[in-house]
Parts: structure tokens; C-alpha cells; sequence
């Protein structure tokens, strides 16, 4: 069961994301990272966030421990901008929180050249990716983080940030437990992710028990549904549609990954038909698509 915590001193807000979370420290000594319920996404986003999060975990992959927050704005007043402090205002009560790894990188394209990932554990996240639907975790934006990247236990890969997963609940009526997602480029594509031997794995494990125990973590006021008579209902389809696309694995399946060189040729590829889109003026402009704002070399502390 997801504990419940109470914010109590705001840290500082996350502006990498459209989502706009913060770090914050709570009444059990913990630090999280809080999305709130006030943000775009909405409260679907959240519902994701859980059932993806907490399968992560059940099946053996490295997940952030996830909390409820009670989040007065009251503790964030000092925020100096408008737009994060009516967000606040929009998400008094209960927020979702993850456990902060302090020190944790971006699994970048850059550090994915050096970084070794087992083909196995790489299948195992492909594998989870493509059960949930979650089309998020490209070269470009793994939403992967490294940790712990100093002292001396070994560095390892965290799954993180999974609102976008669960595509299908944004419109039930057309959901296909059977249907393929294009995971051609997803993050770890490159390190030949056996998929074959992860689905022989965990897909015995992920039970109609074990979905609706993960689904019961969801708090009622999250599963607002029109197309449902209410939130056990809810619960009932994300148990049934995720255990019947369990059983379509053979149909779902993701094998066809490009190499490196093939993903670099692509992109060299599209940086070209770019920079010929360009007017002269622009050309002469860097091409930065996908690259980080700054980059940062964290290979050092990597080992």
C-alpha cells in the first residue's frame, strides 16, 4: 500500500517537464519529487504513474518508491512565479510523490555510449514498456535515470516518469489489446534487448491478483471516468485490458531494433533534410534536436 505523507518545506519546483513538479520534504524526513494533480496532464497521468510504477516494482525493476502527498500551497509561498504557485493553488490535497535519488543523471544519448546495460534487463524494460503502452522512453527522452553516481556501490539504471504510459485510457472505446507500438527507438534498443526471454520471464507474473492489487493503490477521486459508472468499474478495465494484452504478447511483442550505426545514420538522416528546410540565415544556426540544454559529462564519476 502507498504510504501517506505530508508535505512540509517546498525545496524547489522541476521546470524540465511540461508537468511543472517540485521537490519537497515531508513529515517522515523523506524527499520527494511531487506531481500534482492541478497539472495539465491531469489526473490520468497520475493513475499511470502508479499502475506502471507499481508492476515496475512487482515484476523486479529498479522504481523509485512512490507515496500519496498531502500538499498545502501555503508551504510554497515564497515561490516567485505566478503560473507554479496557481498550479499549487490547484492541487491542494492529495499529490503523488516519488522518492528522490539524490545525485541521479539523465540516462543521455551520450552516456548510453559508455553505459553497459544487460540485454536482459534491457529486454525486461522494453518488454514493461510495451505491455503499458508507454511510447516515452525514446533515445531522446528515456526518462531513465542513473543512480547512485558516487561512493561505491555500482550505478544502475532507475525507471522514472511513466504519465504518458496507458495510452488506451484516454479512449477506451478503441483500445486493442493485441495492437503494436512502434518501439523502434526506444532508449535502450541498441544494447539487443531480449524481449523474448523477458516475456518468457514476467509474464507469468503479471496475474489478474497482482493487477488488481497495483489498480486498488489508486485513489478513487484519480478514476473519474465518463465512460465508467464509477471507480471500481475503472479498476475492472485497467485489470482486464492489461491482462489480456498479457496474454497477446506473442502479438506485441518488440524485436525489430535498430543498431547504433543505423540509429546514427538516421539521425544524420534528418539533421540533413532539416538543415536543407532551412532559409540561408538559419543554417547557420546549430542543429540541437534531442541534445540537453547543456551538456555535461558524468562519465567520470561512472567508473
Amino acid at each position: 500500500m502507498l504510504r501517506d505523507v505530508t508535505a512540509v518545506r517546498y525545496v524547489t519546483p522541476l521546470r524540465s517537464g511540461g508537468s511543472v513538479p517540485a521537490v519537497v520534504e515531508a513529515d517522515d524526513d523523506g524527499t520527494y519529487v511531487v506531481k500534482f494533480t492541478g497539472s495539465a496532464q491531469g489526473h490520468k497521468a497520475l493513475v499511470a504513474e502508479v499502475i506502471v510504477g507499481e508492476l515496475a516494482r512487482a515484476l523486479g525493476l529498479r522504481f523509485p518508491e512512490l507515496v500519496l502527498v498531502h500538499f498545502d500551497p501555503a508551504i510554497a509561498a515564497h515561490e516567485p512565479h505566478q503560473e507554479v504557485r496557481d498550479l499549487h493553488d490547484a492541487s491542494l490535497g492529495l499529490n503523488l510523490g516519488m522518492d528522490h535519488l539524490p545525485g541521479a543523471v539523465d540516462f543521455t544519448p551520450e552516456l548510453a555510449r559508455v553505459f553497459p546495460v544487460d540485454p536482459l534487463e534491457a529486454g525486461r524494460i522494453v518488454w514493461l514498456d510495451a505491455l503499458t503502452a508507454n511510447v516515452d522512453r525514446t533515445v531522446h527522452s528515456s526518462n531513465l535515470m542513473v543512480w547512485p553516481t558516487l561512493g561505491v556501490a555500482p550505478p544502475r539504471l532507475w525507471l522514472i516518469d511513466h504519465g504518458a504510459a496507458l495510452v488506451f485510457h484516454h479512449r477506451w472505446d478503441g483500445a486493442d489489446p493485441a495492437k503494436a507500438y512502434d518501439l523502434r527507438h526506444h532508449a535502450l534498443g541498441h544494447y539487443g534487448p531480449d524481449v523474448r526471454a523477458a516475456d518468457a520471464e514476467l509474464a507469468p507474473k503479471v496475474t489478474e491478483e497482482l493487477l488488481r492489487a497495483i489498480v486498488a493503490e489508486v485513489p478513487d477521486a484519480w478514476l473519474e471516468d465518463s465512460a465508467f459508472a464509477g471507480p471500481d468499474e475503472v479498476r475492472a478495465a485497467y485489470v482486464a485490458y492489461l491482462h489480456a494484452r498479457v496474454r497477446a504478447s506473442h502479438q506485441w511483442l518488440p524485436t525489430d531494433f535498430p543498431s547504433r550505426e543505423e540509429l546514427a545514420a538516421e539521425e544524420a538522416r534528418r539533421a540533413a533534410r532539416t538543415q536543407a528546410g532551412r532559409p540561408a540565415w538559419l543554417k547557420r544556426v546549430p542543429d540541437l534536436h534531442g541534445k540537453p540544454a547543456a551538456e555535461q559529462d558524468w562519465t567520470v564519476h561512472l567508473g
